[in-house]
């Protein structure tokens, strides 16, 4: 089968869910809408697989790419996407706010399509737009919640990002100049393109270049210290949202990261730009660090993990090779499900014990026994512990960074790594072995509910996790591979 009609129906399934929310209006309609939609996708996405191994293929006139990189990008995104649609029925219905769903949902669908839509940007500075609409679109959800605190993490979220993408589109300026002294004042800049005229760039333009658009896209992807953006954005927004921002949106743009850097190793600097790569991962794991051991916040505390593994992930893309990006991929699509399940618990937390402040959740298991149970064992998951995915890449991460230049980093991940460890897991033993709070300073007394919908999605997110930490199936390897022989090409 062609990639054509599964890029539409990827595409044209969240757009039909964002009218239809906007049409009907109802809130059972607009939920409904927004699960099928997901449903859709994600079944799209898993027929796109093996046909991207075929690629790359270039689609509507030179726009879209269908390669292997970007449909291991819609796998993450697109079973994100699902997980938070089941999870947001539950939570938003016991928001009583009927009247503002269908708005919710049509806002989710939305942002669903334009986080899709930039791993199949061919054309670099449509990418670049697609980037920027995740933005807007991202802002109004994460403000949904209409606080003081929301609203001013939203203003938040679109000015640092906003500021970090404008030096990202001007690193492709930068690049798009360089190019045109050899291939004239017009052209389509597309990934190819750039790759293929690389080795004849002005080495300091084109360097300047890659450090524009690494600084401006790793904004948003929240890599340190361009991150001060994402604890706010990602505590304040409803589960769902925080879900998709972390396991969705900082993947959308990762891929873009990736790819300039393969274009950039064709311009032959040396090991100068792979090195900055690596030390920004190393810092964004120090900073992470230092901010879980201190958290007081649950949500921030998942935020700053998001750090943690974005950081860790680009030390995977930054050390390269075979070992680097398998490490890197696998990170991705593990920490997208890890990461869902824990803001999930996160959501659950909240409505039962009425406050996000870690000191006043205690003894979750008595409040939420199954949830209660996943989430602590997407604690452990998160932290790199076996016998989870996490523990599988972040292995093969440092294997990769001990055959390379930069094998520095390799000693100070695992030294950060165990102290996140350490940090991470004493905040989630407090919650659950810790004092129980009176109940006058908690306010409220735990609610001990447990919604099917607020559940379900986390089983869905767990048992995968738990295989993958199991078993590392062959085919992923082989996809790998091949996604690190068309990175070798600059695709």
């Amino acid at each position: 089968m062609t990639p054509g009609p599964l890029v539409a129906v990827i595409l044209l399934a969240p757009l039909a869910a964002l009218m239809g929310c906007q049409i009907v209006r109802a809130p059972r309609v607009a939920e409904g809408l927004n699960v099928i939609a997901a449903v859709l996708v994600f079944a799209a996405v898993l027929w796109l697989l093996p046909v991207a191994l075929g690629g790359p293929y270039i689609l509507l006139h030179g726009y879209i790419i269908v390669d292997a990189l970007g449909a291991w990008v819609l796998l993450s995104c697109g079973a994100v996407y699902l997980l938070a649609s089941l999870y947001a029925v539950g939570y938003m219905r016991a928001r009583d706010e009927p009247q503002r769903l269908h708005r919710f949902y049509a806002l989710l669908a939305g942002f669903a399509l334009t986080i899709l839509l930039g791993p199949l940007m061919n054309n670099i500075g449509v990418y670049w737009i697609a980037i920027e609409f995740t933005t807007l679109v991202s802002t109004f959800l994460v403000g949904f919640e209409k606080t003081r605190e929301s609203v001013e993490a939203a203003w938040k979220y679109i000015v640092i990002v906003s500021a970090g993408i404008s030096l990202a589109l001007l690193g492709i300026v930068f690049y798009y100049w360089n190019a045109s002294a050899h291939l004239g004042p017009t052209f389509n800049l597309t990934w190819e393109t750039l790759r293929s005229v690389a080795p004849q760039l002005n080495p300091t333009m084109a360097l300047a270049a890659f450090l524009l658009v690494f600084i401006g896209f790793g904004t948003k992807v929240g890599l340190a210290p361009m991150h001060t953006w994402l604890p706010d954005a990602h505590s304040e927004g409803p589960a769902p949202v925080s879900a998709m921002l972390s396991g969705a949106l900082l993947n959308t743009a990762m891929v873009g990261i990736v790819r300039f850097i393969h274009v950039t190793d064709a311009v032959r600097l040396g090991a100068l730009p792979r090195t900055v790569v690596v030390g920004i991962g190393a810092l964004s794991l120090a900073i992470a660090a230092l901010f879980i051991t201190r958290q007081t916040d649950v949500k921030r505390l998942m935020a700053y993990s998001s750090v943690e593994h974005m950081g860790v992930m680009t030390l995977g893309f930054g050390f390269g090779g075979p070992l680097g990006v398998a490490g890197a991929l696998y990170h991705m699509l593990n920490h997208s499900l890890n990461k869902s399940l824990m803001f999930f618990g996160a959501g659950n937390a909240l409505r039962a014990f009425h406050s996000k402040r870690i000191s006043r959740i205690h003894h979750v298991l008595s409040a939420m026994p199954v949830a209660g149970a996943l989430w602590l064992a997407g604690a452990v998951a998160i932290t790199g512990a076996p016998p989870f995915g996490l523990f599988l890449s972040e292995l093969t991460i440092l294997r990769a960074g001990l055959a390379g230049p930069n094998a520095w980093a390799v000693y100070v991940m695992l030294i950060l790594l165990v102290v996140i460890f350490v940090g991470f897991l004493n905040h989630f033993r407090a919650m659950y072995f810790g004092e129980s709070a009176p109940a006058a300073a908690t306010g409220r007394q735990p609610s001990r509910s447990e919604r099917i919908w607020c559940v379900l999605p986390m089983w869905l997110a767990f048992v995968p996790i738990l295989i993958m930490g199991l078993w590392w199936p062959s085919a992923f390897s082989h996809y790998f591979n091949v996604i690190a022989i068309q990175l070798g090409r600059g695709l």
